[in-house]
């Protein structure tokens, strides 16, 4: 059926597979999950090609660059949202005050739902070392975006790396700090190459705010040598802050990863830090491989969807998006998980083959069912 044919009034999700492998039906009437009944039971057109596919709550992308115009770091919001699956997209700073009305005003043509951390930099990602002047950080022009865009921002991005700051160290960090404090968001973290010294960045985070990149392979990441977690890790986390993925070009590592799931840390939330180069070329190419790699590094089937859906959907304050439930608006992704060999690569150029891949199917967003084109 194709997506004419399934956005009328009413239609059916026959016989879907809850991610615990509960069959149901899932009825859609007017934008809204009318109904979650027994398989077959579901009264109304049915979508007889998702049969069979695993159905969750709509995939959440926390750290996507949607802001086409800038490069390297942008692309198209819906070549990298329901296209892949992801119903809600979260863009992680591409914009700062000075072209975050754009990326709204470019989300309201989008099918993906469109959230935004605001970059503490007015100029954003126009350039790759956008807080190596203070100057740029602009605090009443922030708090002018928050006060217009306050629906859609859902905190505060500074990219705390070498390559980002220059010679400010962690200087725009603590004024990010000041910043939250000031208008009650949180702050999302990038970490990388240094200095500055991770140790001197994670200790000036707290409770809800964003770590993203945690499982970077760089000398100047969150893990001992032999594997174990860095106590400032520890503590972080024992604080409230949150870890996401944020793969990337050059953010995510297996072997880190491995040592991560040993010593019990995370899963919060994954997400893809895509884009248009790491898109089409590698290594993150679409959220489904991205989940692949979870998958394939042993976590259960739940925990991964979980890291996508519930988890980001709470930490956003949304519990709408993370669930599945009758009178809420649909937002849905169908998936498979295919018994197929798969090569994965991680950021560090290391390969792992896969005995079982994700496949995004399609996606119920807008009271509509769109079939995806990106799969894997």
């Amino acid at each position: 059926m194709d997506r004419k044919e399934a956005s009328g009034s009413r239609f059916v999700l026959p016989k879907v597979k809850r991610v615990s492998g509960e069959i149901i039906d899932i009825v859609i009437e007017d934008g809204k999950i009318a109904e979650i009944t027994g398989a077959g039971k579901g009264i109304g057109q049915p979508l007889k090609d998702v049969s069979g596919a695993y159905v969750s709550s709509g995939w959440i992308d926390m750290h996507v660059h949607a802001f086409a115009e800038f490069d390297p770091y942008g692309d198209e919001i819906d070549e990298i949202g329901v296209k892949q699956g992801v119903t809600t997209i979260v863009d992680a700073g591409s914009c700062g005050a000075d072209r975050i009305a754009d990326l709204v005003a470019g989300s309201e043509q989008a099918k993906t739902k469109v959230l935004a951390f605001l970059n503490i930099s007015r100029i954003g990602l126009l350039r790759i070392d956008e807080l190596s002047r203070l100057e740029w950080i602009d605090k009443e022009q922030v708090k002018q975006a928050l006060r217009l865009f306050r629906n859609v921002i859902v905190g505060l991005k500074a990219r705390i790396s070498r390559s980002v700051v220059g010679e400010r160290g962690v200087e725009p960090l603590r004024i990010a700090r000041e910043l939250s404090s000031e208008t009650g968001l949180p702050l999302m973290v990038h970490i990388g190459s240094g200095p500055p010294d991770i140790r001197e960045v994670i200790p000036l985070l707290q409770r809800k705010d964003i770590i993203t990149h945690y499982l970077n392979g760089k000398k100047n990441n969150l893990f001992e040598a032999d594997g174990r977690p860095l106590q400032i890790l520890t503590d972080a986390i024992a604080r409230g802050v949150h870890l996401d993925v944020g793969h990337g070009t050059a953010s995510f590592s297996f072997r880190v990863a491995e040592a991560a799931k040993r010593h019990g840390i995370g899963l919060h939330t994954i997400s893809t830090d895509i884009y248009r180069g790491n898109r089409l070329n590698g290594p993150v190419y679409s959220m489904a491989n991205v989940l692949t790699k979870f998958l394939s590094l042993g976590y259960t089937l739940e925990e991964t969807i979980d890291a996508v859906t519930c988890h980001a959907a709470d930490w956003l304050d949304k519990p709408e998006l993370g669930r599945i439930q009758a009178g809420d608006a649909a937002n849905l992704t169908l998936f498979t998980v295919d018994d197929e060999q798969v090569e994965l690569i991680d950021s560090e150029g290391e390969r792992r083959v896969a005995n079982r891949l994700i496949k995004a199917k399609g996606v119920v967003a807008g009271g509509e069912y769109i079939e995806c084109e990106v799969r894997a």
